[in-house]
């Protein structure tokens, strides 16, 4: 999977492309959690371009169990981009990313500088 490290308030980021497979099911967020791992990554960065319809629809349970996943091995995890579209469509996903930026696991926010303010 393309990507890059980039450290971020010591920390280091595994950046994730632009481009690759969607984040659509639990086995997805394992394999993005197997990568940022083998990075010895701090924090992965996805950009939500790359979230499948699964993934952002609450009822089918992805979104947790990914989310559980980062948080069981201690690595954070953070959608960058634009999710206006989807957050306008779903009150209880608005509630989720609410509640998830409120937190220091995963986030979901407009950019990489964004990410920066959070782990300042």
């Amino acid at each position: 999977m393309h990507g890059s490290i980039q450290f971020i308030h010591d920390k280091r980021v595994f950046v994730c492309g632009d481009t690759g497979p969607t984040l659509s099911s639990e086995a997805d967020g394992s394999e993005l959690l197997a990568l940022a791992l083998g990075e010895q990554a701090d924090l992965l960065v996805l950009p939500a371009a790359r979230l499948g319809k699964d993934f952002l629809s609450l009822r089918t349970g992805v979104a947790g169990a990914v989310v559980q996943k980062f948080v069981n091995y201690r690595v954070h995890l953070a959608v960058v981009g634009d999710l206006a579209e989807a957050l306008a469509r779903s009150e209880p996903l608005r509630d989720f990313v609410r509640e998830a930026n409120k937190g220091k696991v995963f986030w979901v926010v407009a950019s990489l500088d964004d990410v920066a303010r959070k782990l300042a």
